[in-house]
Order: C-alpha cells, then structure tokens, then sequence
C-alpha cells in the first residue's frame, strides 16, 4: 500500500502518454510479454483508457473504465497471463466487482441495533 504523499510535494499530473507507456511497461515487465506487435496493442489501449480518464470521472464512471480494462485485457492476454496478472498483488485492491478473484476476505458482521 503506498503512503500518502505530503501536501507540500503534490502528486504529479501524467500526459496520457505518459501514463500508458508506465502501465504497458510494468505489465509487460510482469508478465514477460516480448511480442512487439502485442506490447504495441497493449500500449494502444492502455492510452485510450488514459485519454478517457482525463476527463475527470465519478467513482462509477472509473470503476466502468477499470472494468473495461479488465475485459480488453482478457482478450489481449492468454489465460495465463490474465491469471497471473489478476493474483499480483497490485491488482488486489483495485479490483473492480465482478473481476474474477482468488478467495477474498469476509465482511465483518454488521451490528446489531
């Protein structure tokens, strides 16, 4: 989990650009893609979704682009890699509801009144 950062160093705005080449660059890294002609699909569609979030998204609006990633990506990946890229465990807490998951945590009980 990472720290939040101080106010006095605010979070740095990525172009789109930017922001894709980061995201296709650690999944490629993680999953040992070397195909160049995927890396690029992967890359193309990491932008797309990075345009889109610039828009300034509701909460809704953004869990609807996560799971769009997720569907574009189970269709780019091989089952493998789509399982081994769901179970790392940057993915965990960015899950969006209905993604397939490993075993997950229990509510804790609502109490009573």
């Amino acid at each position: 989990m990472m720290a939040q950062e101080p106010a006095d160093h605010p979070r740095v705005q990525r172009t789109p650009q930017e922001e894709a080449l980061k995201q296709t660059t650690r999944l490629v890294r993680e999953l040992g893609i070397h195909d160049s002609a995927r890396i690029d699909t992967i890359y193309k569609m990491h932008l797309k979704y990075a345009r889109f979030r610039q828009k300034g998204l509701t909460r809704a609006e953004n869990m609807e682009r996560m799971q769009a990633i997720y569907d574009e990506l189970k269709h780019l990946l091989s089952p493998e890699e789509f399982e081994r890229f769901m179970n790392h465990p940057a993915e965990q807490p960015r899950r969006p509801q209905g993604a397939s998951s490993a075993p997950g945590r229990q509510a804790p009980p609502t109490p009573r009144q």
